[in-house]
């Protein structure tokens, strides 16, 4: 996710500069913001009412800071005073990122692993009473658990294109700072039918991973401002690098989010930093497709991660489909795997059963309650948002979202 990972792979060609801010053709609905082709204009800011309104009345923090209680934001206040008494007495773990990295230079952790705590020991059933174990693997034999994370990316027209094009179906874990920057693409993922799902508000500093009041206030704001664009409240969230443990569990559970992780990462999101090459990449998905083909899931599923970060992790999506959609019987978002047939608070939207997925009713009639102010109108600026533009060709493209967390998030990589 830093910026040298964002490079030119295949026949995709990428650019970066200075893109004059225009005005699109249509930027006032989810419905003509799909419609747009050119990934210049895809990733031209525009001004989406309830958002800048929220943010200048003071109802959410600055975008892509770490997440903390504004003064009028008192429905987050009152969120985060109610679950505190379901907040186990447990210590932090790690320094990170060193512990991302193996790296356990002054800090000692009980090789019993007492918090059950991923990035130590990759346990996924909670040690602690009344937590729900994680959702590393789908249970359906044969069947991947499709998901990608940190969009909505300003440029995934092509991408959810491709989706659309195969009636394919996945669970998108979407950062709160990208939901802000870009509404409509959010909008477009529940409209497409893919399961909408937390990733956070943004993706943390090191030292702010694990501690308590960023960590829950990030999937409160995260959640909030998910329901205020796209008119859902998400019940799954998948924790940045994997690094949680019961006490983090318990927050999200407190909040109503399921902690979804995985099995097989394909570093997608590592490419062209240190040693990792797009070869590695194609070698992790290239290695996924061979377990499935050899039997290794005939008993139970499985996930891998996967992103919608940039050009290039989209890129590998669309390149790696059909073989995977070969070697596996069935490719389901993670809530159909699991039969979350109501994937949201809102009641008046529902998932397909896997049953019903699988025979091919991908989507299921909705009335989704309407954000309010759904039009948004193009416009120089966007909160939070910097003139600095990458510009595309091909597929998919390079989000500017992308760009701000190679520069602001992953120097915690």
């Amino acid at each position: 996710m830093r910026p040298s990972s964002l490079f030119t792979c295949s026949s995709l060609f990428i650019t970066t500069t200075l893109v004059s801010v225009t005005r699109a053709q249509d930027r006032t609905s989810e419905q003509s913001e799909a419609q747009i082709t050119s990934a210049t204009q895809e990733c031209t800011p525009y001004s989406y009412t309830p958002v800048s309104q929220a943010i200048a009345a003071g109802k959410f923090p600055p975008i892509w800071t770490p997440a903390t209680i504004v003064a009028n934001d008192t429905n987050a206040m009152a969120k985060y005073q109610s679950i505190q008494s379901q907040i186990p007495n447990i210590s932090p773990n790690g320094y990170q990122p060193q512990s991302l990295e193996g790296n356990w230079t002054n800090f000692t952790y009980p090789s019993t692993d007492p918090d059950c705590w991923w990035t130590y020991a990759q346990c996924t059933t909670p040690k602690l009473a009344g937590l729900p174990p994680d959702l590393a693997a789908v249970p359906e034999p044969d069947t991947l658990g499709y998901g990608f994370d940190d969009g909505p990316n300003c440029s995934h027209n092509a991408f959810y294109d491709y989706l659309q094009q195969n009636n394919q179906k996945a669970t998108m874990f979407y950062i709160g700072s990208n939901v802000a920057d870009w509404p409509l693409e959010a909008q477009r993922g529940l409209a497409d039918g893919h399961e909408i799902c937390v990733r956070k508000y943004p993706l943390f500093s090191p030292r702010f991973v694990h501690s308590l009041f960023p960590q829950t206030l990030g999937l409160i704001v995260t959640m909030e401002i998910i329901k205020l664009v796209v008119g859902i409240t998400p019940t799954c969230w998948r924790p940045p690098f994997g690094d949680v443990d019961d006490r983090v569990r318990a927050i999200a559970h407190a909040l109503g989010l399921r902690t979804i992780i995985w099995k097989y990462d394909s570093n997608d999101w590592r490419a062209g930093t240190g040693s990792i090459t797009a070869a590695d990449v194609d070698a992790n998905y290239q290695a996924l497709i061979a377990r499935a083909q050899n039997g290794t899931f005939s008993t139970g599923g499985t996930i891998m991660l996967t992103h919608e970060l940039n050009n290039f992790t989209m890129s590998e999506a669309v390149k790696f489909y059909s073989q995977l959609k070969s070697a596996f019987k069935y490719i389901v978002p993670m809530g159909v795997a699991t039969n979350q047939t109501q994937p949201y608070v809102e009641a008046n939207y529902s998932l397909p059963s896997f049953d019903q997925y699988i025979s091919g009713t991908t989507t299921l009639s909705a009335s989704t309650s309407s954000p309010t102010g759904s039009t948004g109108q193009a416009s120089s600026s966007n909160t939070g948002v910097s003139a600095m533009r990458p510009t595309i060709g091909a597929l998919g493209g390079l989000a500017v979202s992308a760009a701000f967390m190679g520069s602001l998030l992953r120097l915690l990589m």
